[in-house]
């Protein structure tokens, strides 16, 4: 702020002499007191202070030309003459406070600020109703930098003359200097609407709304002031930090490269810069200007913490550990530090670290349910599952969000598991069933249910439990494998085929039915398992199976599956019932539970040819071209001659569904070498000809 030197005051105060002429003065200096004004206003101010100095001689006590004579001694800058004049006026009229504003005046004009501001103060104490005065000491306490005091007097001075505009920038540049930005934007604003065309604080007005977050706005005002100056640096940078705050990535690179260009050790924007650069995936750079701002400002602890930020963000865990160190030694209270750490711990898996921040944060926010919440986590992957599922089930009572119930039902199975193995099956059992009340539905968690029951003998769930654990996740080979392990512990297979009540027949080939799946086999039951099996067990699942017959033959299709299942519960191994069941089902064109059935008859059985050619027959009936080819694939590794070719026919089929022209006559054509019928040769040649 330039504040412009005023002698209006001294103006003011010789005028008001001449209105209060003393009553002492006599004739004679009276006479030379007017000759010396008429001199001065000849601007012969020589002759006027010889005039003013013979009639003191006459008249040594009157004021009025004490007064005269300083005046003039200021307007030839002999101020010392002045101020020692003016000194004897307040020896004969101690309380003039004009006086005391004039002497004030020339100190301010000398630079005494202190001087000055004691002999205007005197001023106010005498006089508190003359308000211009305010505007006299709002200016000597603004170059003495006291800037609220000064704020306070600008205030109180235009109060009165609110239309000071020197006053009112004077007022803005000191809410300006002491960042109070608030107010400093509300002042240059009335400047600016006063008079917008005469108005010339582009720059301060800008810098003002930048920080009281009118980013927008600022970029008006900066860009006018760059236009004024284009030299004007500080300018650049606060339009860059606008264009920042705005998103404006390439414009305010583009106003920092200007700076840098001109001052390339400036230091003092590199962090802005460095921030900007990491917005803009330029991390590498970035990484460059953190390193350059924490050489040049070693104690703050923003360069540490910034850079730190883009090595997490790089998943340099080490790198960014390393830096968030540097900055909490410089603040070991900081909590958001410690988070900070925290979290990098626990990305690099380093769980046992990342709790030792956890416990510490949680001493000084033990409710904060974040932190909380990655405690359990990380208790969780060191296999600490007891205090970890205690800890959700805390949070639980505060949120009930589901990936904390997810989280806790995890955190059930694996330590169900871990009790299998160390053999508490009762509990791990509570474990499993509680994670499925919780909604747990991998297929992991039946799996464990099936050890438990496997392990204390009750294989009747152990079983139920495998075919859960299947049916959900049929690509974990595991279930599959350790269920046939089961099976085969119980029972053995004989490996002699006893004839079914119903007769092997070839599906009808027809023409019309080009796109739909063939009609699915019967087949012959396998004789059930004899070793480990008591013969009443044996005999009565005989019974169960004939009765199954029975009604299967008439239609009676619901107490069929009934009666195989139940002669299941006696030989679980029994692959020909198990397909028995899905025939039934796909009859009833529940094709998901067939398909469910004829898996678990290849999984007793892995070379059941009639299981996985009735899989693949389900899998066409679902569109599951894929699956079905791979079926159909199988059971030709099996048996390349099964049922006198007929899966090289259902294979064609699979293809030619699929699209696939070339497969599919080729596997018609395979087809015609393995079946002499002469029906189906016709069928299946006009198939042929139809897709080459």
């Amino acid at each position: 702020m330039k504040i412009k030197n005023k002698l209006l005051t001294t103006i003011l105060v010789l005028s008001l002499g001449t209105i209060s002429a003393n009553a002492v003065m006599t004739p004679e200096a009276r006479m030379l007191y007017q000759e010396a004004c008429s001199a001065e206003h000849q601007q012969d101010l020589k002759e006027a202070i010889s005039k003013l100095e013979r009639a003191i001689t006459i008249s040594n006590q009157e004021p009025m030309l004490y007064r005269k004579l300083a005046g003039i001694y200021s307007e030839i800058d002999e101020f010392d003459k002045a101020l020692e004049t003016y000194k004897k006026v307040i020896s004969i009229v101690p309380d003039d406070a004009f006086v005391y504003i004039s002497i004030g005046s020339i100190y301010e004009n000398q630079g005494k600020y202190k001087e000055a501001l004691e002999a205007y103060s005197k001023a106010l104490d005498i006089f508190p109703e003359y308000k211009y005065n305010y505007y006299n000491i709002g200016n000597v306490q603004y170059q003495l930098k006291n800037y609220k005091e000064a704020i306070e007097n600008y205030n109180s001075f235009l109060e009165t003359y609110s239309g000071h505009t020197e006053a009112r920038e004077n007022l803005a540049s000191s809410y300006l200097t002491i960042k109070d930005y608030s107010n400093a934007e509300k002042q240059y604003k009335v400047l600016y609407d006063k008079s917008p065309d005469s108005f010339k604080h582009q720059y301060e007005y800008g810098i003002a709304l930048l920080n009281t977050d009118n980013s927008e706005k600022a970029v008006e005002f900066l860009e006018k002031a760059i236009e004024i100056d284009p030299e004007n640096n500080s300018a650049h940078l606060g339009l860059a930090q606008a264009y920042q705050d705005l998103g404006k990535k390439d414009m305010s690179y583009e106003q920092y490269q200007i700076v840098l260009k001109i001052v390339p050790n400036l230091n003092t924007v590199r962090l802005d810069y460095a921030n900007l650069l990491a917005d803009m995936n330029k991390n590498t750079e970035a990484i460059d200007q953190y390193n350059m701002y924490i050489k040049a400002f070693p104690d703050d602890m923003r360069g540490y913490i910034s850079i730190a930020d883009v090595y997490k963000e790089l998943k340099n865990y080490d790198k960014a550990i390393e830096n968030y160190q540097i900055a909490i030694s410089k603040d070991d209270k900081n909590i958001d530090l410690k988070k900070d750490i925290a979290n990098c711990y626990h990305n690099k898996k380093d769980y046992a670290k990342a709790l030792e921040f956890y416990d510490e944060i949680l001493e000084v926010q033990p409710d904060d349910f974040n932190i909380k919440f990655n405690k359990a986590l990380a208790l969780h992957a060191l296999k600490k599952y007891n205090d970890a599922i205690n800890i959700y089930k805390e949070l639980l009572t505060v949120k009930n969000e589901k990936s904390i119930k997810n989280n806790l039902n995890n955190a059930l199975v694996s330590r169900g598991h871990e009790l299998v193995v160390q053999g508490e099956n009762t509990e791990a059992i509570n474990d499993f069933k509680t994670a499925i009340k919780g909604g747990y539905t991998d297929g992991y968690v039946y799996y464990g249910m099936a050890k438990a029951y496997r392990a204390i003998g009750n294989n009747t769930k152990a079983s139920e439990n495998y075919e859960k654990a299947i049916a959900l996740d049929p690509d974990k080979t595991i279930y599959s494998a350790e269920y046939s392990d089961f099976i085969s512990s119980l029972y053995k297979p004989q490996v002699n085929v006893q004839q079914g009540n119903s007769e092997s027949e070839l599906p009808t080939i027809n023409l019309s039915i080009n796109t739909e799946n063939p009609e699915e086999k019967k087949i012959e039951p396998i004789k059930k398992a004899e070793e480990k099996t008591s013969d009443i067990a044996l005999k009565k699942s005989e019974e169960f199976i004939a009765r199954g017959d029975e009604n299967y033959k008439n239609k009676n299709f619901d107490n069929a599956i009934k009666d195989y299942q139940d002669a299941l519960q006696l030989v679980p191994n029994d692959a020909v019932t198990l397909l028995k069941i899905g025939n039934i089902y796909k009859l009833k064109e529940d094709n998901t539970k067939a398909i469910n059935y004829y898996q678990k008859s290849i999984i007793v059985n892995p070379d059941y040819t009639d299981g996985w050619f009735n899989l693949g027959l389900a899998y066409a009936n679902e569109n599951n071209l894929i699956e079905s080819q791979k079926s159909f694939e199988h059971v030709i590794e099996l048996d390349s001659n099964y049922n006198e070719g007929y899966a090289y026919f259902a294979l064609g089929l699979a293809f030619e569904n699929q699209g696939k022209k070339q497969e599919a006559v080729k596997n018609y054509k395979t087809f015609l070498k393995h079946n002499k019928n002469k029906e189906y040769i016709d069928i299946v040649q006009d198939k042929i000809k139809q897709l080459q």
